[in-house]
């Protein structure tokens, strides 16, 4: 019936009616009350039929649009058909307004501050995407639109997209990611990044599909994505899911969180190279061969060559804990387990080795351990941490055995005998255990090699070791 609902606020009336004007101009059929609504019909009833026969619904936000009840009922009720049945519904900012926390987890439209032609090219772009035509949107990263720390409400229903390339970037490379898609996707191969998003997309829940999904996870390196919050959120979304990675070096040194990786070195600019094509198209056919599901075609005991090894980072990483407070504080459980592993092994200088030898334990600092311990602790109402964990069991020797007998107390496992699954089916659940589950100090990118259960076990021996001796 309707290609779009317009929902609004009796203060942007005036402003909403232009809007529709400007769309009903470009072809799109819109419910607009004030135009839309006959004398003698029941509101109520037509505004349900109105939205129950929309494709799309747009929520106009003013300063503001929240405080009015009529406004925060036809809200609910977007939402509503938005989880229900898959109504794109896309914030519309105007006036002065700041961007509203219900809005928080999609792409929305930017109107303020357009009048005139920028207006009306706007509207003209909104009606497109009304219309059902593809978006055309540069792949800037929009970075200050999108806060990858506000978890979603509530998660859509969608089927799983199909794997690609990711590309993961900060917003002062968004050139160099622009051309980077550019030519992936002119060489065949498919590639997905953040200017692929659509107005209206729960952006959140659509990355973390991607990244779930993903053949590799194609990292540009630089000062900037070091600091980035939503950078290092997204490989370690990646690093959850074990997905492989490739990482891209721009500016500086390679990034804590890809120690471990090879990457290839592109500080003058250029774009990868035949080689490294090649290597994207072997990933590329090899999932096809394997499928998505399964484990690498062939166990490697090291690392494939990428392209320049290089030497560690001097790492930039925060000894502050300020990320893995954040990460805790929202609940990003798994997100704040494997930045505790990142921390610990960069403290020591192993973090291109991906785990901890014995005597690598006796140089962790007292107040590093302390500081994830107390935040672990507080966090989690004292069910996880170290603390927690050497109150339920204490390693005594230091021997395999050990281990054993503490992976059975943490919860890591059922019984001696239980195999131990991969990272992310290995976390589900956890938080509703009565175990001291968290910090399990396991590096899912090193499940993909032979001897990855020897390295967690040697790293919690050399953490649980230290923790004896500080008593």
């Amino acid at each position: 019936m309707y290609d779009v609902f317009i929902s609004y606020a009796a203060d942007d009336g005036d402003w909403t009616g232009l809007l529709a004007d400007r769309l009903r101009a470009q072809g799109v059929r819109v419910f607009f009350d004030r135009c839309s609504l006959r004398p003698g019909d029941i509101v109520v009833h037509e505004l349900e039929e109105a939205i129950r026969g929309s494709k799309h619904g747009i929520q106009v936000v003013g300063p503001r649009t929240m405080t009015e009840p009529w406004a925060r009922q036809e809200y609910a009720a977007l939402v509503q058909a938005s989880a229900r049945r898959g109504l794109r519904l896309i914030p519309v900012l105007c006036g002065d307004a700041d961007v509203p926390d219900f809005a928080a987890t999609r792409v929305w439209v930017d109107f303020r501050k357009l009048s005139g032609p920028a207006f009306d090219a706007k509207a003209a772009e909104l009606a497109g995407v009304l219309r059902g035509e593809e978006q055309v949107r540069k792949a800037r990263a929009d970075r200050e639109l999108l806060d990858l720390a506000r978890p979603p409400t509530r998660r859509p229903r969608s089927a799983s997209p199909e794997p690609a390339f990711v590309v993961c970037y900060a917003r002062a490379d968004a050139d160099y990611g622009e051309r980077l898609v550019g030519q992936l996707s002119g060489s065949g191969l498919p590639v997905w990044s953040l200017g692929h998003l659509k107005w209206g997309d729960d952006y959140l829940w659509t990355i973390r599909q991607r990244l779930r999904h993903a053949l590799a996870v194609v990292v540009l390196m630089s000062p900037e994505a070091e600091e980035s919050e939503d950078v290092t959120r997204e490989i370690l979304e990646g690093q959850r899911h074990s997905r492989e990675f490739f990482p891209i070096l721009l500016r500086g040194e390679r990034n804590y969180l890809l120690a471990s990786s090879w990457y290839l070195d592109a500080r003058n600019g250029d774009l990868p190279g035949p080689d490294a094509l090649r290597l994207l198209r072997r990933l590329h056919d090899s999932h096809h061969f394997r499928g998505s599901d399964r484990q690498p075609a062939v166990q490697r005991a090291s690392p494939v060559p990428r392209y320049r090894a290089g030497q560690p980072p001097v790492s930039t990483v925060r000894r502050s804990l300020v990320t893995l407070e954040a990460l805790l504080a929202e609940q990003e459980t798994e997100h704040a387990d494997l930045l505790t592993t990142t921390l610990l092994l960069e403290a020591v200088g192993r973090l291109d080795t991906g785990w901890l030898r014995r005597p690598d334990g006796k140089l962790l600092p007292d107040a590093l351990l302390s500081g994830i311990d107390a935040l672990w602790s507080r966090y989690s109402g004292g069910v996880h941490g170290f603390g927690a964990q050497v109150r339920r069991a204490r390693v005594k020797g230091g021997r395999h055995a050990d281990f054993m007998a503490l992976s059975v107390a943490y919860g890591w496992r059922s019984s001696p005998y239980e195999t131990v699954p991969q990272y992310q089916q290995f976390t589900s659940g956890s938080g509703t255990r009565d175990h001291a589950f968290f910090p399990t100090l396991r590096n899912p990118q090193s499940e993909r090699y032979r001897d990855w259960y020897d390295q967690w076990t040697q790293t919690v021996l050399a953490v649980h070791l230290r923790l004896r001796e500080r008593g």
